[in-house]
């Protein structure tokens, strides 16, 4: 592999593997990218490197070093996954620490790293799973062997008695710090005494955060650092240092810290994560190496029930390239939760303030103090949860400053209830940019009404009469959910022409039962920009689909319009169980939205393609709906086919179109009737085993309703990935009824629309492509409502043409018909219809396709 590849390549943290290959970081050797090989081997073996400073021509990975299964073992028959040597990579007595990977748990680890230890001349020892490490000093004295559990490994050049003892001067940034911060939350989830639960973990680890960083800033560089574990050293001594740079945290960092807040782990679990963090330094490592690592310790206490979880990078990036703060913007996100657009604006400002100081040439240190004014006068959060914006004060301190801005508040209670000092930095009209992600769910709800009475999106809309436009009514709501609440407070609290970059469930910009929604905030503001994201997107949290909006707080004057940038991502940069993936369409989209709103003429397709304001139908504004890339394929065949509106061919009498029925969980199983689902139709046949049975009084009060006949055609409305799925309803299967989630297609004149011709007419990728683009998701399931009227068939004008395919389909639903009945035939030869279990009852031959046996 080559950096020419990498594009189709997996990243696994710093691991790159393609085609279930990946190379070795010492040796250079393609490998086979196994899980103990991507999550620990390459991970640990380039920190030795890059954190520990061995030389590569010290460690052997590949061919791999063997060591004694057994005291009378020649062959030396145990694989070490990394031996470190002390000078000669290629003798026994040179051997000085052994990394044992393939373990997966503590314990055996543990042991086997024993045994590497006691059969090889090493004196050191690392077990590590890729989430959590142990560290080993072995002993020998009076014919015994004993081991040593230590806090760390040296550095190259150091005495395993000089761990610990660094001076400020020693400590060091490192470009990594994921799996270091990782491997001690892991240890403390695992071992730490009378605590389970993430959030006062996390708080913990907060704890010992803050610790690091106050001995760092405040202590000499000549002087041996507090936060530190020697071997050898009694975990109660370091326990006892490290409370007493807390009782100096909280009086230093008192916005953060309450005079309550304890370290109240157990001191074992206190020196392990002092000696994983002891030799970096954090406040010297690049901010969004610090940033991800703290994700990292942070994440597995979000879990996302109320939208407590980080927002992805990607999406941050996307929402400053959309927003572009700027030195003098106000910024704020009321939903701040922990702390990612916040910290994600402060990058935005400090990247304006290192331009304009690399413009006017000045000194750092005057660098640094417009970029600490910058984060202090400009940076605003609310969060109503406590532990959240402790996180998100902790999460700004650690990259610079900030966190004086970020206040414990519910944003949505009338802003009357808040504290002065938020009052005093949060008031209406007063911010350029807001950013943010409020929390999402139809099972989180407003109800007190105490909030609910202050908002106008919280009361009752009803469609005028005759007219399209919905009126807002007197009368509130019994609940309305936080997401939409906080769109009216965002507006609210936007200066004129401030800037929005918001994440709003998908729902909200198409569904009709939303269109008040749109229709509010297009009557104070104007959109600017609509970017669809992937489904797992917020995944494994939420199956939610959402979309990026950019929307300016002022409206347009009268009769003129504007263009409004779309795009749609169809890879998000992991997959739906939260692991990496190569593809990201994200800052693909942010790069054409820098090249447009810059004035470049672009090729526009599904990365980002512009439309005009009055182009927007029914307040419809979800880019695929929009998709350029079908209306060019339907314009290129206008001279070799007629372009039919399928909602024209119903109006003109050529075709009936209805829906089914519901009957109920309790009808099923009471006879042989098929109720035909949605999953029972494919490849245009209504499937041969429905799990389904009516009783034949059901039917009869349906039949004469649903009029199903040989000829009409079933088509999915409703559901996931069989939205347009199609099939034609034949002599073998007529006798059915059918859910409501169906559309039936009754050709009406055949002159017009033969049958056959509409089912391959409805198959076609064209027709396919449009169905996906005019299917809503409603909740958690996609819908394609009456938008099926839209739909445009490329009839082709060669009558001919029309003929044969007509005659194609025929034949293909004959053949299947045949493969149906000598399937039935055969079954037949085995057990005779009516023998069983009774249930068809008048013997009639229905045929196999609709025999629920």
């Amino acid at each position: 592999m080559n950096a020419s590849e990498l594009e189709d390549s997996v990243i696994s943290g710093e691991v790159v593997v393609k085609d279930g290959r990946l190379l070795d970081y010492i040796s250079g050797r393609e490998i086979p990218a196994t899980p103990e090989e991507v999550g620990a081997v390459q991970p640990f073996v380039r920190q030795l490197v890059e954190d520990y400073g061995y030389p590569k021509g010290l460690i052997r990975t590949r061919p791999q070093w063997h060591v004694k299964a057994s005291p009378s073992d020649r062959a030396k028959s145990y694989p070490v996954d990394i031996a470190v040597f002390a000078d000669d990579p290629q003798r026994d007595d040179s051997l000085y620490i052994v990394v044992e990977c393939k373990k997966p748990h503590r314990k055996d680890g543990r042991d086997q790293l024993e045994d590497y230890l006691r059969l090889s001349r090493a004196s050191l020892g690392v077990w590590t799973n890729g989430a959590e490490r142990l560290f080993l000093r072995k002993r020998e004295a009076n014919g015994k062997v004993t081991f040593e559990e230590i806090p760390n490994i040296p550095r190259f050049g150091q005495r395993v008695e000089d761990i610990g003892l660094f001076k400020r001067a020693d400590l060091r940034a490192t470009h990594n710090l994921k799996s270091v911060f990782r491997s001690a939350r892991n240890y403390l989830a695992a071992n730490a005494v009378g605590m389970t639960r993430d959030e006062p973990l996390a708080q913990q680890i907060i704890n010992l955060i803050f610790c690091k960083i106050y001995d760092e800033r405040f202590t000499r560089r000549d002087a041996v650092v507090s936060f530190r574990a020697g071997v050898g050293e009694d975990p109660s001594d370091v326990a006892k240092r490290i409370k007493g740079i807390f009782a100096q945290v909280v009086t230093t960092y008192d916005d953060v810290f309450s005079k309550s807040d304890r370290i109240d782990l157990d001191d074992r679990s206190i020196s392990y994560v002092v000696g994983e963090l002891q030799q970096y330094a954090l406040i010297e490592c690049e901010r969004d190496v610090v940033g991800d690592a703290f994700e990292t310790f942070i994440g597995p206490s979000l879990k996302g029930s109320q939208g407590q979880f980080f927002t992805p990078r990607n999406v941050t990036n996307l929402v400053r390239s959309l927003v572009r703060p700027k030195i003098g913007d106000m910024i704020l996100d009321p939903a701040c939760g922990s702390g990612g657009f916040l910290v994600e604006a402060m990058r935005a400002l400090w990247s304006e303030v290192d331009a304009q100081a690399d413009d006017l040439d000045w000194p750092d240190n005057e660098r640094e103090s417009e970029k600490q004014k910058a984060a202090i006068r400009q940076l605003r959060g609310i969060d109503k949860d406590e532990f959240l914006s402790k996180v998100a004060k902790a999460y700004m301190a650690l990259l610079g400053d900030g966190r004086g801005g970020v206040f414990c508040e519910n944003s949505l209670v009338p802003m009357s209830e808040w504290s002065p000092k938020t009052r005093q930095e949060v008031a209406v009209s007063e911010f350029d940019v807001i950013m943010t992600n409020p929390p999402f769910g139809k099972k989180l709800k407003i109800t007190e009404s105490g909030i609910l009475e202050h908002y106008d999106l919280a009361q009752k809309w009803t469609k005028a009469r005759g007219s399209d436009l919905y009126e807002m009514s007197s009368k509130t709501q019994d609940a309305q959910t936080p997401q939409i609440l906080f769109i009216e407070r965002c507006l609210n609290l936007l200066s004129d022409k401030g800037r929005m970059g918001i994440v709003l469930p998908e729902s909200m910009l198409c569904n009709p039962s939303h269109r008040y929604i749109m229709q509010y905030i297009l009557s104070r503001a104007t959109i600017r920009a609509v970017i669809s994201v992937h489904e797992d997107l917020f995944q494994p949290y939420t199956h939610a689909k959402t979309a990026v909006v950019l929307i300016e707080n002022g409206i347009e004057p009268e009769g003129e319009s504007h263009e409004v940038f779309m795009a749609v991502a169809r890879w998000c940069g992991h997959d739906s169980r939260g692991h990496s993936i190569p593809y990201d369409d994200l800052p693909k989209i942010s790069e054409r939205w820098e090249r447009y709103v810059g004035g470049e003429e672009l090729d526009f397709d599904h990365l980002g393609f512009v439309i005009n304001s009055s182009e927007i139908r029914d307040h419809i504004y979800l880019p695929k709906y929009y998709n350029p890339e079908i209306q060019e394929s339907i314009e290129t065949l206008s001279e070799t086919h007629d372009l039919v509106r399928l909602g024209d061919l119903a109006d003109s009498g050529a075709i009936e179109v209805s829906t089914g029925d519901e009957v109920g969980k309790l009808a099923y199983g009471t006879g042989g009737i098929p109720f035909i689902r949605t999953s029972d139709i494919a490849n245009w046949q209504i499937k041969g085993d429905p799990k389904h049975g009516l009783s034949e009084e059901i039917y009869n009060s349906l039949s004469e309703k649903q009029n199903v006949e040989p000829g009409d055609i079933l088509m999915v409305r409703d559901g996931t990935y069989l939205v347009g799925t199609c099939a034609i309803v034949t002599e073998l299967d007529w006798r059915i009824v059918y859910q409501s989630h169906i559309l039936k297609f009754k050709v009406v004149d055949k002159e017009v629309m033969h049958p056959n011709l509409l089912l391959a007419l409805l198959s076609t990728p064209l027709v396919k492509s449009q169905i996906f683009a005019k299917r809503f998701t409603q909740d958690i399931i996609d819908t394609l409502g009456s938008r099926w009227q839209e739909l445009i068939l490329p009839v082709p004008k060669d009558l001919d043409l029309r003929d044969e395919i007509t005659q194609n389909v025929t034949k293909t639903i004959e053949l299947r018909r045949s493969a149906s009945e000598l399937t039935w035939q055969t079954v037949q030869k085995i057990a005779p219809v009516g023998v069983g279990d009774g249930v068809f009852e008048d013997g009639e031959d229905y045929g196999f396709g609709i025999l629920n046996q």
